[in-house]
């Protein structure tokens, strides 16, 4: 565990900041200080990263995201009370309340964006304590469309093996997530299949390459839908130049200058959805090696 002081909050700040301006994203002190004095200090003590993304729709913002906060706070009272997100009768803003009586909670993660403020929160299950699709699409606040899934889910082994969710309070989405899956899951057929169940375009042979190396598979829900939104399949590496396709040239010219705290660790994540595919890249500015054991629980 880092030591850690008020003034880590200034140095996490100056990084949020040089980060932002590398992928030319307008950072404004008022608007990410706010975030930073609300939790404090536990969130110098987490591991820490940033995010961009090719997507058209979703990029113009730096995504700051801490995800090892301690699971005796509440993460969404917090962001309430001060203010980072509006009250709403919206079933986003009952879910974590439901998943927090029903799941036991290992830890928190939370991920604000310079430009759009507080976006999610992210319930992690212990390693023990994995949860099964057709429970939680029991939940009365849970997206509709989860519980549509859960048989093809189960065809692809995944029904039963829920380590955390996302849940969106900026584009009032949901992800279910389900890491540690073993390799046969991300062989090609395997994720081409998953696509074909999904809806989705067949993907492409850069695309598969990718997902090939991937720890995670998570699937993205509305309440306004009963689709799946969008698939996700990130892999993480020290060098994301050695991966087995090229990284987006936007994001390769980030690898030698964003900041780090510690050991240098990417993910690359392939996404797709009914519209096409998207990357996503990530760098862990503060990384411990006890998120290994969220990312890839497979026994789990």
């Amino acid at each position: 565990m880092f030591t850690t002081t008020e003034s880590d909050l200034d140095d996490l700040y100056a990084a949020i900041e040089k980060s932002a301006r590398l992928v030319n994203v307008p950072c404004a002190r008022d608007t990410v200080w706010p975030t930073l004095t609300a939790y404090g200090t536990m969130l110098t003590q987490s591991v820490i990263s940033f995010r961009v993304v090719t997507d058209a729709r979703r990029s113009g913002d730096l995504d700051y995201r801490f995800l090892t906060l301690p699971r005796e706070i509440d993460p969404y009272n917090i962001a309430l009370s001060n203010k980072l997100i509006p009250e709403t009768d919206h079933p986003v803003g009952a879910l974590l309340d439901e998943v927090r009586k029903q799941c036991p909670i290992d830890s928190y993660g939370i991920d604000i964006g310079v430009v759009g403020g507080f976006k999610k929160i992210w319930p992690f299950f212990p390693a023990g304590g994995v949860q099964k699709v057709s429970e939680l699409a029991a939940l009365s606040s849970m997206p509709p469309g989860l519980g549509d899934h859960v048989r093809m889910f189960a065809r692809h082994g995944l029904e039963d093996k829920v380590g955390l969710l996302g849940i969106d309070y900026y584009d009032k989405t949901m992800n279910v997530y389900f890491p540690g899956l073993p390799a046969d899951c991300f062989e090609p057929r395997a994720i081409v299949s998953l696509h074909r169940e999904a809806g989705f375009p067949d993907p492409s042979d850069q695309f598969l390459s990718i997902t090939e190396k991937a720890f995670d598979i998570y699937a993205t829900f509305s309440w306004e839908s009963p689709r799946i939104e969008r698939l996700c399949f990130p892999v993480i590496t020290p060098d994301p130049t050695t991966l087995p396709a090229r990284i987006d040239p936007a994001f390769e010219q980030l690898v030698d200058k964003v900041p780090f705290r510690t050991d240098r660790r990417f993910t690359y994540a392939a996404t797709s959805s009914p519209d096409g595919e998207s990357y996503k890249f990530s760098w862990f500015y503060q990384w411990q090696p006890r998120i290994l054991d969220k990312m890839k629980t497979s026994d789990s």
